[in-house]
């Protein structure tokens, strides 16, 4: 199904660019993809390894779907997990990020994963006429619906960027008339920092984290340029899309649901997708939350108006003698201080038995700015049993390479660091 599908595309587009690599200045067509992908054999087991951050990534792909082989794209340096008996029909399987737990294995047959395309080009407004600038990982969910399945399914041609340097990201763009740039938050404050944000991106898209509201309004008021809030799921694709053209005024607001999906908030508070993306299942733990055209997440939601706003997370709800707090909550509240950089925010077991949890934020302070500084900003917004018990001044807070920060990893690190300064 996916490859008679790319073979329209090819035949319908030709001898038109397809891939422009910017580390080589090479520019490949959508007919000698064609070629090429008739050319390349698949190599190893049953299941396809995609990797990099070139062209042939896209070649072996295509290779993969030609020969009826299951699609599993990797990082670089990745190793490949234990492979399970497989669903009838799977055609791609996808890793979780596993930030609130252990990696699982997710299956997707040819029409979700076209379905997922779909909605992405409909809702976004991606064109032919448009390139999208690649600079976010290939093998990850988010470059891959966004990147790989629109080049492929729909015929919007690829620009690969090979890394995320300001220069670089502008050079590569350079020569085109207008571009779209996926992105996760982390890269965009570095672009804007370095004033190289390339002033022919049409449509800017931040996902894998939050979008920090401060930064959306300090792009926009520096440049014009709308970061659109892009909200996704490993298992189940695109899920929201922030269409405003003006900076969002409230943090938690996430967008309107995509194109073809049905969003509904349960009896416990969590988001529920519907839609013709929502994966087969897990496959390791297979269950009633994933599968069916259904997926219901651990995110906290509320819907009004046909917008969503994700107010935490059900697996990080902190539990203050009884009271429930979401860390997002306290992140925002802190983040918002002039002097922070990053912060992460999570519950760990109290002292006081009757507290249940307290409070851990760990803090990146920008240079020259004083913790005390930030503690009294922080006491204007929330209210005293919101208040961290614990300031944890660390050097660096980076999102993974899928722009994710992991609360599970930085629980367990404090666990046993030592130079905490209790609030």
């Amino acid at each position: 199904m996916l490859y008679d599908r790319w073979q329209s595309i090819a035949r319908l587009n030709g001898n038109r660019v397809a891939v422009f690599d910017a580390a080589n200045r090479r520019e490949w067509t959508f007919a000698e993809l064609a070629d090429a992908a008739e050319n390349t054999s698949p190599t190893g087991g049953v299941v396809q390894f995609p990797s990099g951050h070139t062209v042939q990534f896209v070649i072996n792909v295509l290779a993969a779907w030609r020969s009826g082989h299951p699609v599993l794209p990797l990082e670089p340096g990745q190793a490949a997990p234990p492979i399970p008996e497989l669903p009838p029909a799977t055609a791609h399987l996808k890793i979780t990020s596993g930030t609130t737990g252990q990696p699982q294995l997710i299956a997707f047959i040819g029409e979700q994963l076209s379905a997922d395309a779909d909605n992405i080009v409909s809702t976004i407004g991606l064109s032919s006429a448009r390139p999208n600038l690649g600079v976010i990982s290939l093998a990850h969910s988010y470059g891959f619906s966004n990147l790989v399945t629109p080049l492929l399914l729909h015929g919007i041609p690829l620009i690969l960027c090979p890394t995320p340097l300001p220069e670089m990201v502008r050079n590569a763009a350079a020569g085109h008339e207008s571009v779209v740039l996926p992105a996760v938050p982390a890269m965009w404050r570095a672009w804007h920092e370095a004033d190289s944000i390339p002033a022919n991106v049409r449509i800017a898209i931040s996902a894998g984290a939050p979008l920090p509201l401060e930064l959306e309004r300090a792009v926009f008021k520096k440049s014009q340029l709308k970061i659109h809030n892009f909200c996704g799921s490993t298992e189940c694709g695109g899920i929201a899309y922030d269409r405003s053209e003006s900076p969002r005024t409230d943090p938690l607001l996430i967008g309107r649901p995509m194109d073809n999906v049905t969003l509904a908030v349960n009896d416990g508070g969590c988001l529920v997708v519907k839609s013709a993306a929502v994966g087969l299942g897990c496959l390791a733990e297979p269950g009633d939350r994933l599968g069916g055209g259904r997926f219901v997440t651990t995110d906290l939601a509320e819907l009004s108006d046909g917008e969503l706003r994700i107010v935490g997370r059900a697996s990080d709800i902190i539990n203050i003698a009884g009271r429930k707090l979401s860390p997002e909550t306290v992140e925002i509240f802190v983040r918002a201080q002039p002097g922070v950089k990053n912060c992460v925010a999570f519950g760990v077991p109290a002292q006081d038995e009757t507290r249940f949890e307290e409070i851990v934020v760990a803090i990146e302070l920008k240079p020259g700015a004083e913790l005390a500084t930030v503690k009294r900003g922080v006491g204007t917004g929330l209210a005293s049993w919101q208040l961290p018990r614990h300031w944890w001044i660390v050097d660096t807070i980076e999102s993974n390479a899928r722009g994710k920060i992991s609360r599970r990893q930085w629980r367990d690190r404090f666990k046993i660091e030592s130079s905490v300064e209790a609030g």
